[in-house]
């Protein structure tokens, strides 16, 4: 059920005046408490977070100003845990927010005051023009189509951590990377199956006409809404996903990110490929010379997974058992007898 926007009791005005801090409008959604903020100072800002009971790390004015400055507003959410434990919830359900603005930006920098290390960022983008690419970092393609040893597929987050890891290390972190663009309009074949035209509609696809299933919009005030489960897949209306994928700091990522929309609907996936040896036996002519190139295959997989992940060749060797150079099965009474 979709849970409408209640207002909730405002922190004293006359205390946010004296700090230069207007409480724009708050509102209740499901299990949050929301004030959208505006202020004059950072330093006042600031100073009212700490007083109405908001953790924030010393220093955080110098980025507060920045934002300040660009005449942009605070959205703070509070979780009720009151209304958390009436609505029987186990964990925190995420929020929809729909804005408008001329900035196709992303504002990173705030999160970046109390990091203690790089950070990790997803970005999925729905378009209805083409691929999402940032103006002020390189976008760089994530390796994709390397035959790799089988046994990665035993602990495939393992493998696709470390590959992103050398990536972002032989780039410098200084770029923002493709993982994932596609058109849902046509599948040749599906990397998935294509999100709902209801699913489209939650997540904020607002340019699909009536006859497409239309926009159903959440409350006209604020633009908040908690997100409902997923409805049953079906429909691929013409909407470009795109994903991209960003490990960031202070020092290589100075600047707030940037996007723009291109006329890209170019499909494009990090793909990984396993192949199983065959391991049975035979007196197939063939034979020989497949176990001869299956010994020179795997180990171009494991060369590959070594420079897809940057580790050690004597570690993934362990890992990988080299087929004979011919018969499996030297012992010549199994080729005459079979198992018997």
């Amino acid at each position: 059920m979709k849970m409408q926007a209640a207002s909730v009791p405002s922190p004293p005005a006359e205390r946010a005046r004296a700090l230069g801090v207007s409480v724009e409008a708050n509102y209740q959604v499901g299990e949050y408490d929301i004030l959208i903020l505006s202020a004059k100072e950072s330093d006042g800002l600031e100073t009212w977070l700490k007083e109405n009971g908001y953790k924030i790390p010393p220093g955080a004015s110098r980025v507060l100003g920045i934002y300040l400055k660009q005449n942009m507003r605070f959205f703070v959410a509070r979780v009720n845990l009151k209304e958390h434990s009436a609505g029987g919830f186990k964990g925190l359900r995420p929020l929809s927010i729909a804005y408008e603005t001329p900035k196709f930006m992303l504002p990173i920098r705030l999160g970046m005051v109390n990091a203690k290390g790089p950070q990790e960022l997803l970005i999925y983008t729905l378009t209805a023009n083409g691929r999402v690419e940032p103006t002020n970092y390189r976008t760089v393609l994530l390796p994709t189509g390397d035959e790799i040893p089988v046994y990665v597929k035993e602990d495939f987050g393992k493998f696709y951590r470390a590959m992103f890891g050398e990536q972002v290390r032989r780039e410098g972190m200084r770029c923002v990377f493709l993982e994932y663009a596609w058109d849902m309009g046509w599948c040749d074949p599906c990397a998935a199956d294509p999100l709902t035209q209801a699913e489209l509609t939650e997540l904020g696809v607002s340019w699909l006409d009536e006859g497409m299933g239309g926009a159903r919009r959440g409350p006209k005030s604020p633009g908040i809404w908690p997100v409902p489960p997923r409805p049953a897949p079906g429909g691929a209306p013409p909407v470009f996903v795109t994903r991209l994928h960003v490990r960031y700091d202070r020092e290589h990522f100075p600047e707030d990110l940037v996007f723009q929309e291109t006329g890209d609907r170019e499909n494009f996936q990090g793909r990984y490929v396993i192949r199983h040896p065959w391991t049975g036996r035979g007196d197939c002519p063939g034979l020989a010379a497949y176990r001869s190139s299956l010994r020179e295959r795997q180990e171009q997989e494991a060369q590959n997974l070594a420079r897809l992940t940057g580790w050690a060749m004597t570690d993934i060797r362990r890992q990988v058992p080299l087929a004979a150079a011919s018969d499996p099965d030297p012992k010549w009474w199994r080729r005459i007898w079979g198992d018997k």
